[in-house]
Order: C-alpha cells, then structure tokens, then sequence
C-alpha cells in the first residue's frame, strides 16, 4: 500500500469527488479525517466505508471559510491520528453570474470558501507538517483557474488564486520536505453535474473540447491525488496536474 499507517485530512469528503478521494486514500492505507458543511448522512457513510477497510476515520461538520472551524478540525484530526502526514483541499462551490450582474455577497462567499477555506486550513496544518519534516498537500483547482470561464469571475478568479497559493507554498516549504501541487479537474461526472437541468447541454459543450471524449470520474482525479499524496511523487512540487482528458488543450 502507497500510504499505509499515513494521517489525512480531506475538506468536502462527504459527496463527489471529496469521497473519491477519502476512498481512494484509504485504500492505499491512509487514515481520513473529512469534513462535510451540510451533507451529514453522506460524511457518516463515506466513514463507516472507511472503517470497513480497517482504518480510523472521523467526519466533522465544518464550513471551511470560518477560521476557527477550520483549526477545530485539525485539532480534531491531531487527537484521532497523533499525527498529520496529508491535506486535500478539496471543498468548494460556485455560485454563477456574469459580472455585470454578479451580487457583492456572490463574489465575496465563493471567494471566502474556495479561497480563503484552502488558507484556513493549510495555516493550522502547515506547522505540524514543518515541524516533522515531512508532509502532502494537495490543493483542488480547475482548469478554469488556468482559463477563466463565462459567468464564473468568482470561481475562475478563486481557483486561479489557488494556483498561486499552491506555488508560493511549495517555495515555503520545500525546505521542510514538504510537497504542495494542485489537482487541476476538467467536467467532473460528480452529483452536481447529475442533478443539473443543464446537464445534457453542458455535457455536450464539454464534449467538443475533450479530445479523449469521456466525462472525467471522481476516481479518475482521485487516483492522481493518491500518487501525489504518495512518495512516488517525492520530486514534484509546485505543479498544476490537469485531469482533464485534454480538455483545456
């Protein structure tokens, strides 16, 4: 197993991708902290898969952008595991409008969550991780971030930010033999897609950029997370890894 005996926290792990990605970690080894904001029943059956597989996992409530909430997890996750070996920062939303429309509350929230929530805990986690000498983090982005997107300059503007976060943290903390890259998703067959109404047209506008012409899997993104989160990849940081099936191309 590529993470046996590894500690890891995943923010949104209780739908889509963020359950993909606690699912796949737990498989190769890893003990998983997730946090859920509103999805309750979905965090606590994703926790009862990963004790299944006879590892430790916790689920806590937590709204990411909130500072406090954030710190309550890691101390949470601290108690459980004795140690933090790895950070997903994988939850986020999207509330669309085009700016000329886009409501103050709008931008400010998707910024606060998709942002300053990856901020919230990688500043309660990275000193552990420093301290230790070794650790993962692993930021979820977008191609959007590297692209922009019509009626998204909240969110495109928030995962591009992830982008610089990313690289700016794995200059700070290289020394410490701490890895920082960025997951970089195309369309995504995750809930939110399933339950569009739109889901049909944005399918098929999707479908004209991706040259392997498949809608990508949460496990698909999960699996390249797992090996980030791994020592395969010791020698990779400050990356931005599309899975996008050559979406953005």
């Amino acid at each position: 197993m590529l993470l046996k005996d590894k500690n890891a926290i995943v923010t949104g792990g209780s739908q889509g991708i963020g359950t993909a990605i606690s699912l796949e970690l737990a498989k190769e080894g890893a003990n998983i902290c997730l946090t859920y904001r509103k999805h309750e029943k979905e965090a606590m059956e994703v926790k009862d898969q990963i004790l299944a597989m006879g590892r430790k996992a916790v689920a806590v409530q937590c709204d990411i952008a909130a500072f406090s909430e954030a710190e309550n997890v890691v101390k949470k996750a601290l108690a459980t595991f004795g140690r933090i070996d790895i950070l997903v920062n994988n939850a986020g939303m999207n509330w669309d409008g085009v700016s000329w429309k886009m409501t103050e509350e709008q931008w400010d929230r998707v910024i606060e969550v998709n942002l300053k929530g990856y901020f919230n805990f990688t500043r309660h986690t990275a000193p552990l991780l420093k301290d230790q000498k070794y650790g993962k983090i692993i930021n979820i982005t977008s191609i959007n971030g590297l692209r922009g997107k019509f009626g998204q300059s909240n969110y495109s503007a928030s995962k591009a930010g992830i982008i610089g976060f990313t690289k700016a943290l794995a200059k700070e903390l290289g020394a410490f033999n701490v890895n920082v890259n960025a997951v970089a998703p195309g369309l995504i067959e995750t809930p939110m897609l399933t339950q569009s109404e739109a889901r049909d047209k944005i399918v098929d506008m999707a479908m004209a950029e991706i040259v392997l012409k498949r809608v990508g899997t949460p496990e698909d993104l999960a699996n390249v997370v797992v090996f980030l989160a791994s020592n395969k990849a010791r020698h990779i940081t400050g990356e931005v890894i599309k899975v996008d099936g050559g979406q953005y191309i």
